[in-house]
């Protein structure tokens, strides 16, 4: 029976990374604004693979605002919170969503639309090509392979659209600016200004070249804008704001 149990397993994981060693979109980073685009990508059939170096999910929601288990969005994310089934109050002139609720219907909103999430699994690399230059993918190792500091190499995944989600550290733009001449450097975050950083987020949002996106607060990284703490509506319009770059730039509009 055991020897089942792992073969169900392997046979079934394998299934998936045989499918999506290529793919239409990567998203790298399971936060609102990741979770958001791969939703929307999806449900234009998009072939959608999401990954997540940490075993959960939500980036920062999770903690709410500071430990209370609430965060809150501006009113004209409604019709977002609607498409996931997301609850609200109204207060003090925001949307107040439970922390918990907001992640877990992120996730499944994103899983209904057909996108993959595979968590566990950190990209390092990116893929790049020349004449003329692009991003074409990124190399995967698992986390944990990295956690205990040793030396494996990694495998690569190739994909028409890398969408850097992975929040404030900008990860992977920031590995690709420094190994591949993109002629863009990431500056890092400013101190906070929540309205502004709600606006110019989404402004920012979208290609920084041919294959590579950002979205979320990778975005605020690239381009040192404010940060906003525990509000969360530009985070969502970001990624619906990428997800429609994409489809357009891959011709699915």
């Amino acid at each position: 029976m055991e020897a089942e149990i792992t073969l169900a397993v392997v046979e079934s994981a394998t299934e998936d990374w045989k499918k999506y060693s290529r793919c239409d979109a990567l998203i790298v980073g399971a936060g609102p604004s990741g979770l958001t685009a791969a939703k929307y990508l999806a449900e234009k059939g998009i072939k959608t693979l999401v990954l997540e170096r940490r075993l959960s999910l939500g980036g920062g929601i999770g903690g709410g605002g500071m430990l209370f288990h609430k965060v809150v969005a501006e009113k004209d994310v409604k019709d977002i919170l609607d498409d996931f089934k997301i609850r609200y109050q109204e207060r003090r002139g925001f949307l107040v969503v439970d922390a918990a609720e907001f992640v877990a219907k992120l996730a499944s909103g994103c899983i209904d639309s057909g996108a993959q999430i595979i968590q566990g699994v950190s990209v390092e690399d990116v893929i790049f090509r020349e004449d003329p230059l692009r991003i074409t993918g990124v190399c995967i190792q698992w986390s944990a392979v990295n956690l205990a500091n040793l030396h494996v190499d990694p495998v690569f995944i190739e994909s028409k659209a890398v969408v850097d989600a992975t929040g404030h550290a900008a990860e992977v733009v920031s590995v690709a600016a420094k190994k591949v001449p993109l002629n863009v450097s990431v500056i890092g975050e400013r101190s906070a200004y929540s309205e502004v950083a709600e606006k110019l987020i989404v402004e920012k949002t979208g290609k920084v070249v041919d294959g590579l996106y950002a979205t979320g607060m990778a975005v605020a990284s690239l381009y040192n804008l404010p940060r906003m703490g525990p509000i969360f509506g530009g985070m969502l319009k970001s990624g619906k704001k990428v997800a429609e770059i994409i489809a357009r730039d891959l011709g699915k509009l």
